[in-house]
């Protein structure tokens, strides 16, 4: 790995053992030499990145990466835009919604609102990216891409392991693809036990003309409560969220990162090398 890569694997480590963990494991467990992991380490916290805690010496991080997201956040105007129309869905839900933006091959989870105010409560885990093949917010934005490409988002991802997921979680392409067409026919996800064990969800692209699908808005809750007749019941409410998301997106960037294939994202640079290579010639050829 390059010292960029060492580094970068480092912090991503970090960020899910908030409590810190200690040179040794660091180094062990990302297989790099435990002189160069101090290094890096060093170097990480003398910018501000990392520290080490005064009890046991452990390194974890600061709360500078968190400031550099939350700035970036603030700065797309998602937030101002996007977290009324999320605030207003929870609120009549009583149940857990949450905005995810798609970022060219992964679904990144970037506003959320709690509506039950009591009784069980539905609070995910830390991380920010979706799981696509077992999730209903994953499954709702594979549904609208080509089966091929879904797959191959699926894959680079990993299918689910037995009991590592719901009970109810697909392990297989048949069962992914099963799901999507389901999914694609009806418009929207919905999901019982596939992602954790008595959680259900309903989610709805968020698609925006000429742009493809930018987000995905989903309601979460106990399966107890959250029932396929009522998530049925929430349906309109969501989907009108949704479409109000979509017409809000463009007035945010973070809406531009729609996905597009390897083969297409490998031709866009490719293309506009040609259209500056054109425009290149013309001016040479006024000039002559």
């Amino acid at each position: 790995m390059s010292v960029l890569q060492r580094s970068l694997a480092l912090l991503e480590r970090l960020s899910v053992d908030v409590r810190g963990l200690p040179l040794a494991t660091l180094a062990d467990e990302l297989s790099m030499p435990r002189s160069a992991a101090h290094r890096l380490l060093g170097e990480l916290a003398e910018y501000g990145y990392v520290r080490q805690s005064r009890e046991r010496g452990d390194y974890m991080l600061t709360t500078k990466l968190v400031t550099l997201g939350l700035t970036h956040l603030k700065l797309t105007g998602v937030t101002d835009l996007c977290q009324p129309i999320v605030d207003r869905l929870a609120a009549a839900s009583g149940e857990l919604v949450r905005l995810g933006v798609v970022d060219i091959d992964h679904l990144t989870w970037v506003i959320t609102a709690q509506g039950a105010t009591s009784g069980l409560r539905y609070d995910p885990d830390a991380g920010i990216d979706a799981h696509l093949s077992c999730t209903s917010s994953g499954q709702a934005w594979l549904s609208t891409l080509p089966d091929e490409d879904a797959l191959e988002l699926v894959a680079r991802e990993g299918y689910a392991r037995p009991g590592q997921y719901g009970p109810q979680a697909p392990t297989s392409p048949t069962a992914v693809l099963r799901a999507l067409r389901q999914t694609r026919k009806q418009g929207y996800a919905m999901t019982v036990e596939t992602y954790r064990p008595g959680i259900s969800a309903l989610a709805v692209p968020v698609t925006a003309a000429g742009r493809g699908t930018v987000g995905v808005v989903v309601i979460s809750g106990p399966s107890v409560r959250l029932t396929e007749t009522r998530m049925l019941e929430l349906l309109p409410e969501l989907q009108a969220a949704a479409a109000e998301v979509a017409g809000a997106s463009g007035a945010s960037p973070l809406f531009d990162r729609a996905y597009a294939p390897p083969t297409a994202r490998a031709a866009a640079p490719a293309a506009a090398t040609q259209a500056l290579n054109a425009e290149s010639t013309v001016v040479r050829a006024r000039r002559a």
